[in-house]
Parts: structure tokens; sequence; C-alpha cells
């Protein structure tokens, strides 16, 4: 039963020691918790101040990481894995993805937004910027792609209409995808003068659908978190 269980998730936490830090990670998991709907206990961990007991639960660990019945898990993906398959239908709702295509989408986008982000030199940064770029149309492809339910619905659909990857419902990749796409739209407008281009109508429409969820707004670090997190991550150009 849920109210025996003891589920507390640790994630990093901001500068001020104590509000939710940018860890895409951490957002990752908090949102799956919310969105299975089992009572669970948050704790932000201040890793310039630590306490010992954090050193004893999981020593060399950075979060997030997960107690579950008193016992310590800290690998992002294989906390996923234990989440889904300990907290899965029909007692909380299932959230693997029914195509695999939509584990894959986008999967890119963070690497090539990272290098863009760090470049120095001012030769590569039209060239990073349209790698990033062509990250994001293959994603907004597959979300403009109608997909075999809908289409099963609907045979003449030319445009897909759902408000998430693998559908209108929340699903993992949507977990992993999004608090990402939200570091690089934050990021990337205030230190690049970039962002993702509205002409994308699919990633519009799912950062959108995002923007109305519950688990993805309660979960977001503030905007000045993940600014202040990349000021020493974005360097000057030379």
């Amino acid at each position: 039963m849920a109210e025996n269980l003891k589920i507390q998730l640790f994630v990093k936490a901001s500068d001020d020691g104590e509000s939710i830090g940018n860890c895409p990670f951490c957002q990752r998991l908090f949102m799956i918790l919310m969105h299975k709907g089992v009572p669970f206990t948050l704790t932000t961990v201040d890793m310039k101040r630590a306490p010992e007991v954090l050193k004893d639960l999981a020593p060399g660990s950075q979060p997030p990481f997960l107690l579950y019945n008193e016992e310590v898990k800290t690998d992002t993906n294989k906390i996923e894995e234990f989440l889904e398959e300990t907290l899965g239908s029909p007692s909380f709702p299932g959230m693997a993805p029914k195509y695999k295509e939509s584990s894959s989408a986008g999967n890119d986008v963070f690497h090539r937004f990272s290098a863009y982000i760090k470049n120095q030199a001012p030769a590569q940064d039209e060239p990073l910027q349209k790698n990033l770029l062509r990250s994001l149309l293959l994603l907004d492809r597959y979300l403009l792609a109608p997909l075999q339910h809908e289409l099963t619905s609907d045979p003449k659909l030319t445009i897909s209409r759902r408000k998430f990857l693998d559908g209108d419902k929340l699903t993992l990749p949507d977990c992993n995808l999004l608090p990402k796409l939200h570091i690089i739209n934050t990021v990337c407008k205030h230190y690049r003068m970039f962002e993702i281009p509205k002409d994308l109508k699919g990633v519009s429409r799912y950062l959108s659908s995002a923007a109305e969820l519950n688990e993805f707004r309660y979960t977001c670090p503030n905007n000045e978190e993940i600014l202040q997190y990349y000021r020493t991550v974005v360097k000057p150009m030379k």
C-alpha cells in the first residue's frame, strides 16, 4: 500500500541551500514521483554544507538519489527503472512509452546545446548554433508526425495534435527531455540572445503543454538559479 511506503528523494539545492537547484536529472525523478501520485519526501541537499548523514547514506554520490524503505539508490537511470517496476500499473500510472522512437526523440539536443553554449571561438558560433537547430528540427518533425494510434482514429491526419512525445500523457522520456529544453531556452536566451524558434510548431506546442502541467511547473528551479549555475559554464567569446 502507498501509505506504507517510505520514499525520500534527495535533490540538489539551489545557491541559497534550501530551494530546488539546477539539475535536470533531479527534476526528472521529481516529475516521475509527482506523476505517480505516491507520497514522498523531498529533501534538498546543499553540497557545500552536506551533513555527515548524507555522506553516510550515499558516499561519493551527487544528487539525485532515492531512499526507498531504507534502501538507497543512486543511479538516475536505475532509479527510473525501479520506480516504473515498483510503482507501475494498475496501482500507479505506467509511464513507459508505447513507441520506442519516443525514447530517443531529442536525445542529442542537450549535447548540441552544451557544445554551443561553451564555445569561445566566434568562428564556431554559427556552425554550433546550426547543429543545435538541426537537432531541434528533428525533434520538431517527430512531434509533428502523427503516431499510429492517432492515424487509427483519423487516417487523414497529417499533423499530430498530441501534447507530449508519446501521446497526450506524460511518459518517462518527457521527464528526461522537458527539463533540458527549459534549460536550453533559459540559458540561450540570456547568454546568446537566441531561443528555440517559435516556428518550430511541434516543439512550441510541446513546451506549452509542459507549462500547463503541475509535474513540470512545480519541479522547475527558478530561472535565476539556472542562469546562476551557467555563469561559470558560459565562456565569453575570444
